[in-house]
C-alpha cells in the first residue's frame, strides 16, 4: 500500500490509468511464465515488480523493465513494500536535495510510509534529523529509528520548536509529503540556502507558498516525482535500487510493516492509509 494508491481511487493522482483498473504500484512474488524475448527472468524467479497501478490481484502481467530480482532472503510482505517509499526518500534526499553529512533535514508526516523511510535514510547519510508527526506514538517510532529531535504538530507550534531546535538556523532540508496547513510554517522554519522538498499532500489541500518566502530565504523549492524520474532516468534509478537493495542486506535499513491485511481486505487498507492510521508501510497478502 502507498499513499498514490488511495489518491488514484479518488482521480485526484497526478496520474489517471484508464477505466476499469485495479490500484497497487509495486508488489513482490513469483514469476509464472515471460514473454518472448524476456531473458532476465524465469519462471520460479522471486522479484519485485513496480508496475504503478493493477498489483492488487493474484496474477498480473509486468514490463521486464519494471520488475528486479529479490536476492537473498528477503521476505515477500518487505520486499512488497520498499521500492517506491525507500526509492523516492533516496531519490529525493540524494539528487534533489543533495543531503550532505551534518546538514538538518526536517520531517513532515515522519511515521509514515515515506516519511519513515526519510528519517532512516536521512541519519545513514548522516543528517541530524527532525522528526514532526501528529501523536506521540508516531514519533516514538520515528526515535527508534534514528530521529534525534521529535516534533508533536498537534499540540506544538511547528515553526517555533524548529527555530528552538536549531538556535535560530532553520534546517537545510525539508521533506513534506503533508502539505495542506502545514506547508509553511515549515518553510517559514528553513535555513538561509535551504531546499525544500514536495513529496505530496497527504493532509489534503495543496498549499500556495507565497513565494517571497523562497527569494528572502535563498531557498529552493524542489519536486520530487520518482515515478517519472525512474521513466526519465532508468540508468541513475537501477543505481539507486542496488544502492538500497545493498543496504538492506547490509542490514542498514529495517523496513517497517506495521499492518498485513489479506487481499480480500484491501479496501480496508487503503482507509488505514486515508484516515493517516498507518506507521511504516502497510501489506496485502494474496
Amino acid at each position: 500500500m502507498n499513499f498514490p494508491d488511495a489518491l488514484i481511487i479518488q482521480n485526484l493522482y497526478q496520474f489517471k490509468p484508464p477505466l476499469p483498473f485495479s490500484p497497487g504500484g509495486e508488489a513482490a512474488g513469483i514469476v509464472d511464465a515471460v514473454g518472448d524475448g524476456v531473458t532476465a527472468f524465469k519462471p520460479g524467479d522471486r522479484v519485485i515488480a513496480m508496475i504503478g497501478n493493477g498489483a492488487f490481484r493474484e496474477q498480473f502481467v509486468a514490463d521486464q523493465t519494471r520488475v528486479l530480482p529479490m536476492v537473498g532472503d528477503m521476505p515477500f510482505d518487505v520486499a512488497a513494500g520498499f521500492t517506491m517509499t525507500y526509492g523516492t526518500s533516496h531519490h529525493a534526499l540524494k539528487q534533489r536535495a543533495r543531503l550532505q553529512a551534518g546538514e538538518t533535514l526536517l520531517v513532515l508526516g515522519a511515521a509514515g510510509g515515506v516519511g519513515l523511510t526519510a528519517v532512516e535514510l536521512g541519519k545513514l547519510m548522516g543528517a541530524k534529523v527532525i522528526a514532526a508527526a501528529s501523536s506521540d506514538d508516531k514519533l516514538a517510532l520515528c526515535k527508534s529509528y534514528g530521529a534525534d529531535e521529535v516534533i508533536n504538530y498537534s499540540t506544538e507550534d511547528l515553526k517555533d520548536r524548529v527555530k528552538a531546535l536549531t538556535g535560530g538556523k532553520g534546517v537545510d532540508v525539508i521533506y513534506d509529503p503533508v502539505g495542506d496547513k502545514y506547508a509553511e510554517p515549515a518553510f517559514r522554519s528553513i535555513a538561509w540556502n535551504g531546499r525544500y522538498l514536495v513529496i505530496g499532500f497527504a493532509a489534503g489541500e495543496i498549499p500556495k507558498l507565497p513565494l517571497n518566502l523562497p527569494l528572502i530565504k535563498g531557498a529552493s523549492i524542489v519536486g520530487v516525482f520518482w515515478g517519472a524520474f525512474t521513466a526519465h532516468e532508468p540508468a541513475l534509478h537501477e543505481a539507486n535500487m542496488q544502492e538500497l537493495l545493498g543496504w538492506y542486506h547490509e542490514g542498514r535499513l529495517k523496513p517497517h510493516v506495521s499492518a498485513r491485511l489479506p487481499l480480500a481486505e484491501g479496501a480496508k487498507a487503503i482507509r488505514l492509509l486515508m484516515d493517516r492510521k498507518a506507521m511504516g508501510k502497510v501489506i496485502l497478502t494474496a
